[in-house]
């Protein structure tokens, strides 16, 4: 049976920051901000970086908004565009809009369970939409997961040479070439030492 939660409901799972990003503004301006949009509002941030006399004793700042606010709120908006750029703009507008990307925030081992369906082609598209598949495609653990599922049960001998050069790097190699990496492995370890 499948079962639909509403928005709201997905919403729920998020947790209370939906978005935070903290940098410096291009120059000449040297300032810092931090943008961080929750469940319920909009926080602007912001630290005055200056070697002049005047500014050296200027406090922090910081701005709170509710989401409606900060969509009628051209200025703060034109200031999130200079600091961080237009694609997180749009996606700050996006998010207060209530349109949220809910497969990103997937825990990894549901996402692991997802990616490991996926042809090579599709995973390969996947990793270039963003950072976070960029990083889950290319770990260690998604390509150990994805090993131990089309494989099945593994020898210790392949387990041992996947520590060593990697569980993509083993998912990669056909079998007849690990056989001989295991093999060239045993005959090492056989060997006496010359000590």
């Amino acid at each position: 049976m499948v079962t639909c939660q509403t928005s709201s409901g997905m919403a729920s799972l998020m947790g209370e920051t939906l978005f935070e990003i903290s940098g410096q503004a291009p120059a000449p301006l040297k300032d810092y901000f931090h943008f961080e949009i929750s469940q319920s509002e909009v926080i602007w941030r912001w630290w005055k970086i200056s070697l002049r006399l005047n500014s050296r004793n200027t406090k922090p700042g910081e701005l709170r908004q509710s989401h409606e606010d900060y969509l009628e709120d051209s200025r703060l908006q034109s200031q999130v565009a200079m600091v961080f750029g237009p694609h997180i703009l749009q996606y700050s507008k996006q998010l207060c809009q209530g349109q949220y990307d809910y497969i990103v925030r997937l825990p990894n081992s549901l996402l692991f369970n997802i990616l490991t369906r996926l042809n090579l082609e599709d995973l390969e598209g996947l990793s270039r939409t963003c950072h976070r598949f960029r990083e889950l495609c290319n770990s260690e653990e998604f390509w150990e997961q994805t090993v131990r599922n089309q494989w099945g049960a593994l020898t210790p001998s392949v387990e041992d040479l996947a520590k060593d050069v990697g569980w993509r790097t083993v998912f990669f190699t056909n079998k007849l070439h690990l056989r001989m990496q295991i093999s060239r492995r045993k005959q090492k370890e056989n060997q006496p030492s010359e000590d």
